[in-house]
């Protein structure tokens, strides 16, 4: 490659990165700020972070998420497992059409989805609450631990399991000892991958949610609707590390898989 063509795309890396750093840069800066107005730097502080964990409402929403989080995944991990064990190793009519609908979530638009379970839930007079929420984040998290397990999937070498039999291992005594312990940090990648997709979610547990079940990102949208907040700048820092901390599991999982075996 020309090095000023290498240099072009450094650069441009280096300005898209920063445009989408910097503003997370000064999120996180100015929540160690002792102003209250955010505008000038008045001092370093941990006042914000003591205000945000002493905030009842905010803890409340923060427990309701990572309620919602932890049903989401207990529920999506298995089904969205299930079915890429479907998809890859069994043939039938229909299947790529049943592809299709599993995957459809992942690319349709989140208000569209959020919509459409509102009507459905409403259709079939169910309250809105955190029943509802772990229902609507269950729909599109299983089209991400699809791909995720069968991405591992489709590299197992069938022998393994081949093997397995031949030695006298049922079809069940193969998957659990053999299929699932080589499976399991794709399987674990999709757990902490549904957990931070169901935390972080906004549009569509905006219209499932109902007045008991708010979830963190909602109310931190409604206080920042009222005004500046200091300690929603706190929240969201420490929000953002643990983001980076799974982001940083997931990609170590990745790293020590099991290779393919061939």
């Amino acid at each position: 490659m020309p090095t000023l063509l290498r240099r072009t795309l450094s650069a441009w890396t280096a300005i898209v990165l920063l445009f989408l750093w910097l503003p997370i840069g000064i999120l996180v800066a100015w929540s160690f700020n002792d102003s209250r107005l955010n505008v000038l730097w008045h001092g370093f502080t941990w006042r914000w972070y003591g205000a945000a964990f002493s905030d009842a409402g905010l803890l409340r929403c923060l427990g309701n998420s990572l309620q919602v989080a932890l049903w989401t995944t207990l529920l999506a991990v298995p089904l969205g497992t299930a079915a890429a064990f479907l998809l890859e190793r069994f043939r039938f009519r229909g299947r790529m059409a049943l592809e299709t609908l599993l995957l459809l979530p992942m690319i349709a638009p989140e208000v569209v989805i959020g919509v459409s379970l509102l009507a459905l839930f409403v259709a079939v007079h169910c309250e809105l609450g955190v029943a509802t929420v772990v229902i609507s984040h269950v729909t599109f998290c299983i089209p991400f631990v699809l791909v995720a397990v069968r991405a591992r999937l489709a590299t197992l070498d069938p022998a393994l399991e081949e093997a397995a039999l031949d030695l006298g291992a049922t079809p069940t005594g193969a998957l659990l000892r053999v299929v699932l312990p080589v499976m399991a940090p794709a399987i674990t990648a999709a757990a902490i991958l549904s957990f931070m997709l169901s935390f972080d979610e906004f549009i569509v547990t905006w219209f499932t949610a109902g007045p008991g079940s708010r979830t963190l990102p909602i109310e931190i949208y409604g206080r920042v609707r009222r005004g500046l907040d200091p300690s929603l700048n706190a929240i969201s820092s420490v929000l953002l590390l643990a983001t980076l901390l799974l982001v940083a599991a997931v990609g170590w999982l990745r790293r020590h898989s099991p290779g393919p075996r061939r």
